[in-house]
């Protein structure tokens, strides 16, 4: 049976860890050649280590206009295209209204936001026609948990854009949809509670689930492919909602 992606070039933004990480990884398994960016070189080169030619690293921060010129100078190199991209490059910090300082709202609009339109923008002068594009989401964009109003409110704007995207890319055959993740167990999540704490906020998540655990990345990575292959093909300014039932808990 033909691998979903035989053939193909796709580029993973935040591909180093976590959800970014296991798409790589499903990207790989199913047959393309995938650009990996991330902002650390020793996670940039375990990835590399690990998966060897089927990668191209590039250390990128989204956030950084000279860095996102820089990689798409090595897509542009590579002469191919791109037929799939996964813009995950993005941060959260847990912090209610009373503590955010202004630093805090420039740091989630610049990556979550800014670094998306970069990447997406950037994108549209290599994607082939069929491309499909999938940006990461969260549940958070919803304004109900609590805490994480600054972050929710980055990812629904990146929500409210893809919808608006989608309308300006179908006519070039491009499709774009967001995959809309619940908790997830990765370092960005349990990253969220300093002094090791992290792990008892996971159990705190997964406690309110229904099926008493919090996603794996690699439920997420599997949605992504979804929506990157032709299975998905009817869909364009859609959110695939993929939170292990949390918002019916």
């Amino acid at each position: 049976m033909t691998a979903v992606l035989t053939g193909k070039t796709a580029l993973v933004t935040g591909g180093t860890s976590g959800i970014g990480l296991a798409v790589v990884r499903r990207f790989v398994a199913e047959g393309a050649h995938v650009v990996v960016t991330g902002r650390r070189q020793a996670q940039l080169d375990a990835v590399a280590a690990e998966l060897g030619d089927a990668v191209t690293v590039v250390r990128a921060d989204a956030s950084v206009p000279a860095d996102v010129r820089a990689l798409f100078e090595v897509v542009a190199r590579r002469g191919t295209g791109l037929d799939v991209v996964h813009v995950n490059a993005g941060n959260g910090e847990l912090k209610p209204l009373a503590e955010v300082t202004p630093e805090d709202v420039d740091t989630a609009l610049a990556t979550n936001v800014r670094g998306t339109v970069l990447t997406v923008q950037g994108a549209v002068p290599h994607l082939v026609a069929g491309a499909a594009v999938v940006v990461t989401g969260s549940t958070a964009a919803s304004g109900t948990e609590r805490s994480f109003g600054l972050y929710g409110g980055s990812k629904a704007a990146i929500a409210a854009m893809t919808r608006t995207w989608a309308a300006e890319l179908a006519p070039r055959g491009v499709r774009i949809n967001t995959v809309v993740p619940g908790p997830t167990e990765t370092p960005g999540l349990t990253g969220l509670v300093p002094d090791g704490g992290g792990d008892a906020f996971v159990r705190q998540f997964a406690a309110g689930m229904p099926f008493g655990r919090v996603l794996r990345p690699e439920e997420v990575a599997a949605a992504v492919l979804f929506l990157v292959s032709d299975q998905s093909s009817g869909m364009t300014g859609s959110e695939l909602l993929v939170d292990g039932g949390a918002s019916i808990a």
